[in-house]
């Protein structure tokens, strides 16, 4: 079955609402530690620990797309995240909070099952465009989940904040049983073959080791100024509110439009040449982070830029990756995305500790150096194809 316009929009649409799911808590750490009387840091390991679900949940659970059919499994996991959801928003403790952020991560890559199923059902002459327009959709739930918790942590409360995620969760399983089409996997070996199978795959594809390496730096610096941002525009001279800092989500959505294009320019051409121009945006919106911290609009100029940046290098390495082996895309997609998010665990970790010991500027010069890598990486494989 091949997808309709309609089809790509509710993907997009599904996409963003549920990788929303593991970005609410962060502008709400500094209400979650008021009310636990705990640290800012302490409170902050709930961002660590559902970034820590959701790389589990990529390696466990997206192989399975190429052994159990698609739309079930989707399905499936999103009605597990909106009990997790829904747990969270009953939380006692800090302790409780993080084992059940643990679990929303974990039931939320729901948006790495879909993306390897849009992928099968595209034509190779339009899969990255096609790709680019659900990474739109993913890109601006990421962002903008930070602007509505901002806005409803302030006003209802953190707790009602995944109360309303998981009511949203609930509407789309519903969307999905009525609007997703059905794809029947090729594996036909065991689960035990199909885990395997993925060192296969990391041992006998060069430009996919590449590309999840590129990605991991890339997202390690982009979880880590998501995570620390909070505090710094919390305190002076900003002294910003949950609900203003989420705000900044809405700078960072403005350049998501800009994933349908870079996903053209993957189809027509090389997508390194998008790779490197991403590595570029990133490095000067650090810049700017580092040179304006005490200025808003720098700030917001730095967010526009590495959004942008982590763009092109995401959409571009996700494009050449499907196009490796077509019947092993969601194992690809498991290899890619854990690394990734690996990634951003440890950028959250890491800034946390940065933040400890450094504040902002340690934030820059670790966030900096992690881009950096990237670049080595980039530069030292530029000859592949």
């Amino acid at each position: 079955m091949a997808l309709s316009r309609w089809n790509i929009m509710v993907m997009a649409l599904c996409t963003g609402l549920i990788v929303a799911n593991i970005y609410y808590s962060q502008p709400l750490l500094v209400l979650m530690s008021e009310e636990f009387g705990v640290s800012e840091s302490n409170a902050g390991q709930v961002t660590f620990f559902t970034q820590v679900g959701y790389a589990l949940g990529l390696l466990f659970c997206v192989p399975l797309g190429d052994k159990l059919e698609r739309k079930g499994q989707i399905i499936a996991m999103t009605f597990t995240a909106v009990l997790a959801l829904t747990a969270a928003g009953f939380s006692h403790n800090i302790t409780m909070l993080k084992i059940t952020g643990l679990l929303i991560g974990f039931t939320s890559v729901v948006p790495q099952l879909i993306l390897p199923l849009a992928a099968n059902l595209s034509d190779a002459a339009n899969r990255g465009k096609v790709i680019g327009t659900i990474m739109s959709g993913l890109l601006v739930g990421i962002l903008l989940s930070r602007t509505l918790s901002g806005v409803v942590g302030h006003h209802l409360g953190w707790r009602a904040m995944f109360w309303i995620a998981a009511g949203i969760s609930l509407l789309l399983v519903v969307i999905m049983l009525f609007s997703f089409p059905k794809s029947q996997p090729k594996f036909g070996g065991s689960y035990g073959d199909l885990m395997k199978s993925l060192v296969t795959l990391i041992r006998e594809q060069p430009m996919l080791r590449e590309a999840s390496a590129i990605n991991a730096c890339c997202f390690a610096m982009f979880g880590m100024f998501w995570t620390t941002v909070v505090f710094l525009l919390s305190d002076k001279p900003f002294g910003y509110t949950s609900e203003q800092i989420g705000l900044m989500g809405l700078a960072a959505a403005a350049g998501a439009l800009g994933a349908p294009l870079i996903g053209r320019i993957a189809d027509k051409k090389n997508p390194r040449i998008a790779i490197g121009y991403g590595i570029i945006f990133l490095l000067a919106g650090y810049g700017m982070f580092y040179f304006f911290q005490t200025n808003i609009i720098g700030i917001i100029i730095g967010i526009i830029a590495i959004d942008l940046g982590l763009q092109g290098i995401h959409v571009s390495n996700q494009t050449r990756i499907y196009a490796l082996l077509p019947e092993a895309r969601n194992r690809l997609n498991t290899v890619f995305m854990t690394a990734s998010f690996i990634g951003t665990s440890l950028g959250s970790g890491i800034g946390l500790w940065v933040w400890s010991v450094g504040k902002w500027n340690g934030v820059c010069v670790a966030g900096t150096t992690l881009i950096l890598i990237a670049l080595v990486i980039y530069l030292a494989t530029y000859k592949r194809k």
